[in-house]
């Protein structure tokens, strides 16, 4: 059988569903018809009817007073299942709990997304002040710390996005000398995150572990003499049980020099 551009397979009318479900998952409230039709270029009409096929399934709710939409509990509930079978995700939770009991602060795992990253998952911390939650928040993948990880351990995959960003060179290469990365700002005025890789077998890069809080806490050498050396080696022990076998899985994370 001949090869085909896996676009020719597409259903324009099922492309058209799954765009407006991605808009409705990125907004933090209800929205209106005439507010997701300029976002998506679709029609009023159009969208009245992928609406009313998803409320009749529970994927979106639908307010009577205003009529604004939001997503409804049977896209959660997909989503929940999805994450309850994510390998990477089993492997890495009981770690960063580990590692947010050690620091005190918000661990994140991160994958990439085409040419952004998601904060998948948090691990949250009990301090007082605290950077806003960017759980499930896309990022450009070249705009952060945690996204520049990808950019330096998954060169063949970002080859675009590198060539397009000369600049960022000298950076990425100082990432993979020290195995991390550290960056101010770039996820909020304030804060710093701290981000490493994570491998699975065959060295392959699986995702990045990120340590998010405010910069007046995370201060220079707390981060390198503490933060840091806590991060990587949590980083190693969920690499070592997604089967890289750089490190040893039994090992436990270091107690010592602990900001709890």
């Amino acid at each position: 059988m001949p090869s085909r551009d896996k676009d020719t397979y597409c259903i324009r009318s099922v492309e058209n569903a799954l765009f407006l479900l991605e808009a409705l998952a990125e907004e933090d409230s209800r929205c209106s018809l005439a507010q997701l039709s300029q976002r998506l270029g679709m029609t009023k009409a159009s969208l009245f009817r992928l609406m009313a096929t998803f409320e009749s399934h529970g994927y979106v709710e639908r307010k009577q007073d205003s009529g604004e939409y939001k997503l409804g509990l049977a896209a959660f509930e997909v989503g929940q299942k999805l994450l309850s079978r994510m390998t990477l995700l089993h492997k890495a939770r009981p770690i960063m709990g580990q590692l947010v009991r050690q620091c005190n602060e918000t661990a994140y795992l991160v994958v990439q997304r085409d040419q952004d990253v998601l904060f998948l998952e948090m691990s949250d911390n009990d301090q007082k002040v605290k950077v806003v939650s960017l759980a499930g928040r896309r990022f450009p993948v070249e705009s952060c710390a945690a996204g520049k990880i990808f950019l330096a351990y998954d060169s063949r995959k970002n080859k675009v996005l590198i060539k397009n960003h000369p600049e960022l060179a000298t950076e990425l290469e100082l990432c993979r000398q020290r195995g991390a990365l550290i960056g101010h700002n770039s996820l909020g005025e304030g804060s710093t995150c701290i981000a490493v890789p994570l491998f699975c077998t065959g060295n392959k890069l699986a995702g990045c572990l990120a340590m998010v809080g405010p910069s007046f806490r995370m201060e220079e050498e707390r981060s390198t003499k503490q933060l840091l050396p806590a991060i990587k080696t949590a980083g190693e022990m969920i690499s070592a049980r997604l089967g890289h076998l750089d490190y040893n899985v039994d090992s436990e994370l270091s107690v010592s020099g602990s900001g709890v």
